[in-house]
């Protein structure tokens, strides 16, 4: 290669490189959700199979279930339990969120204004097939601080093959979702502990509401 031509395709690449629009991470990512998404089919019960949070380096929750309902046509409700990790009693704890549909000709893209704080909660299914796997990405958007992205991946059974598994990771990391941290999220020996199977010296230096009151809502992330 000459030293005009090697000059010429520098500047090219160069151009390109200054072109190319740098992403706002204060932004959702522009999201290609299902095409001919049929909501109903979605509904009722679900294990979350996999996990992942933006804001989490470790998994903090287990035996994540949700159980998706429609009020209105305009209105999606997710009712869903989890118990922390880190959790003797193992308790299952209850949480739920509502969206609407702004869009019904984008059935399969869904909004929720949190009360927690000035911003917009959207939820987009990026893929199911209704009867065995979906797939769901979650984004939340606050003025000048970055944006909140969780996802899961989602079974009617408790357990879902790799190569499905496999299929579906595939698709998050075009919306900046780092797949080293989407954890398995264990869905074995999930009901409520017994407690007369806890020791009393370790039910005695149990304070629940100092433990386990302050942490994170898995659904509803509040922006530090």
């Amino acid at each position: 290669m000459n030293a005009k031509l090697f000059f010429v395709l520098l500047l090219i690449g160069l151009s390109t490189c200054a072109l190319r629009k740098k992403e706002d991470k204060t932004k959702c990512p522009k999201v290609k959700a299902i095409r001919n998404f049929d909501l109903e089919r979605l509904l009722h019960e679900w294990y979350v199979i996999e996990y992942y949070a933006s804001s989490e380096e470790a998994l903090a929750y287990r035996c994540m279930r949700a159980e998706f309902t429609m009020s209105s046509p305009d209105e999606i409700t997710m009712n869903f339990t989890y118990s922390f990790t880190d959790d003797p009693l193992n308790e299952q704890l209850i949480g739920n969120i509502t969206w609407i549909i702004p869009n019904h000709g984008e059935p399969a893209h869904w909004t929720h204004s949190e009360d927690t704080y000035e911003g917009v909660y959207n939820t987009y299914v990026l893929d199911s097939d209704y009867v065995s796997w979906a797939l769901l990405l979650h984004c939340a958007e606050k003025s000048k601080v970055p944006r909140y992205l969780s996802s899961f991946i989602m079974s009617r059974e408790p357990t879902l093959g790799i190569n499905v598994i496999s299929y579906l990771r595939e698709k998050l990391p075009q919306y900046d979702i780092d797949l080293s941290f989407m954890f398995d999220m264990i869905q074995d020996d999930c009901n409520s502990t017994n407690l007369e199977n806890i020791p009393p010296s370790l039910l005695a230096n149990l304070d629940r509401p100092n433990q386990l009151g302050h942490r994170r809502h898995p659904m509803k992330h509040i922006h530090g």
